[in-house]
């Protein structure tokens, strides 16, 4: 098979939002595959904004430690290859399509005895194959959704992440956050090594339990362990952190805001408690790894003149953590937002904390059969901005061009900014528009 014809096979399985809450087929696939989930120790992370950020830092870490890593993150950016990485590099095309092939008998099997497997089931049983066949020393798992039931959860992570837990996909996780943290705590194994995030109180006594329950190690972020100091620094921030095993100084991170050092100590945590022992790691060690810590589409700065950043903040939650941020560590005098959104979001909780530091917005659609529909979308930002501040275009490249007129209108190139923002599938949009760099 050609890799174009790949993809649109995966793509038949249906959308990855269309969600049936069992693990009854993907573990009638795994048997069927010979169980490649268990063939590595496996980290696991779930929660509700951070979680790519953070299995890249994992991932980083291990590959400084002179591991072999594989890891499965989603959404992807620009090409489904992002998602099944080994050695930091997405599987080739001919490799993806190798591992489709390979699993694709077994597919149909599962397809004929319990129904269809889903697009999301898919890919994570193409990603635990081809991590057993690498071999990889480690997987880093990015859930889909949720914990429990999200089919990565065929797998005993050694080590649980769980990042920062706020309200998103209720639909899906339940109406409140004791039970979105009860669905994610699902990720928490017997005699795992919780790592936890900074939570709200209702999410963090759910998930300490569920440790409890399982016998799990709990490691929690300022108490066990946490960011001991950070400062702004020119193209991130520098940080001083107390993990389980030691203090870690002068630790670059090129990534900004505090929600990113928060995602790095937690990596920093995970990478820790894998490796047993009571030693701290090497402290060079670390600093190289985060200074080359990467993570497209998130305060990633694609353009400069003006400053053009793209962010793929789609709740409240991470709005919240990117305002902080960009009032934190850019000093822009004027910044117009672009707004392209899915329509199932909290889109006026997002848009009421991205009013106060923008001036203008411009809103529009992505390329998601989700999305708002720009006219509605303007309708929503108008009860917010009011209507003078309001701009609208039904192309992302004419939101995009919109945006960049009204920021050099005061011809102050070095403080205006543009910021790009709602989706994951608007920044990917984005950076292909922009050239913003291959996939990685």
């Amino acid at each position: 098979m050609e890799y174009q014809a790949v993809e649109k096979a995966i793509l038949q399985r249906g959308v990855e939002w269309d969600i049936d809450p069992t693990l009854d087929r993907i573990n009638i696939l795994m048997d069927m595959l010979g169980q490649p989930q268990r063939a590595y120790p496996v980290v696991h992370i779930t929660g509700t904004n951070g979680k790519s950020s953070t299995a890249r830092m994992i991932d980083t870490l291990l590959r400084e430690r002179n591991l072999r890593v594989g890891r499965f993150t989603s959404p992807h950016l620009v090409s489904m290859r992002e998602r099944i990485t080994i050695d930091g590099e997405p599987l080739s095309e001919e490799r993806f399509t190798e591992v489709y092939e390979d699993v694709q008998p077994y597919l149909q099997l599962v397809d004929q005895q319990q129904g269809r497997l889903s697009f999301f089931e898919t890919l994570t049983a193409m990603a635990y194959a081809a991590f057993a066949d690498a071999p990889v020393d480690v997987a880093v798992i990015e859930v889909g959704m949720g914990g429990t039931w999200d089919s990565t959860s065929v797998a005993q992570g050694t080590v649980a992440v769980i990042t920062p837990i706020s309200l998103d996909h209720v639909e899906y996780l339940g109406p409140d956050i004791e039970a979105i943290a009860r669905e994610k705590a699902g990720i928490i194994k017997p005699g795992a090594t919780a790592v936890l995030s900074q939570q709200p109180l209702a999410a963090a006594e759910v998930l300490v339990r569920r440790a409890a329950e399982t016998g799990a190690t709990v490691a929690r972020e300022g108490l066990e362990f946490g960011v001991v100091h950070r400062e702004v620094a020119m193209g991130g921030q520098m940080l001083r952190l107390q993990g389980l095993k030691g203090v870690y100084e002068e630790v670059f991170l090129p990534l900004y805001g505090e929600h990113q050092a928060g995602n790095a100590v937690c990596a920093l945590a995970a990478v820790e408690a894998l490796t047993g022992g009571d030693d701290p790691l090497d402290g060079d060690l670390v600093r190289r790894a985060f200074a080359a810590v990467t993570s497209p589409g998130r305060l990633e700065v694609v353009r400069r003149g003006p400053t053009v950043i793209v962010d793929a903040a789609h709740n409240p939650g991470a709005m919240e953590s990117v305002v902080e941020a960009m009032e934190e560590s850019f000093g822009f005098s004027r910044l117009i937002a672009v707004v392209a959104v899915m329509a199932d979001k909290d889109v006026a909780g997002v848009l009421e904390l991205l009013e106060p530091i923008t001036e203008e917005i411009v809103v529009t659609r992505n390329s998601s059969t989700r999305s708002m529909d720009p006219e509605e979308l303007a309708a929503l930002a108008e009860d917010i901005y009011g209507g003078e501040r309001v701009h609208q275009a039904a192309r992302l490249d004419d939101a995009i061009d919109i945006a960049i007129g009204l920021a050099e209108e005061t011809g102050e190139f070095a403080g205006a900014g543009v910021l790009i923002t709602g989706s994951v599938v608007t920044v990917g949009d984005a950076r292909l528009l922009l050239k913003a760099g291959a996939e990685q």
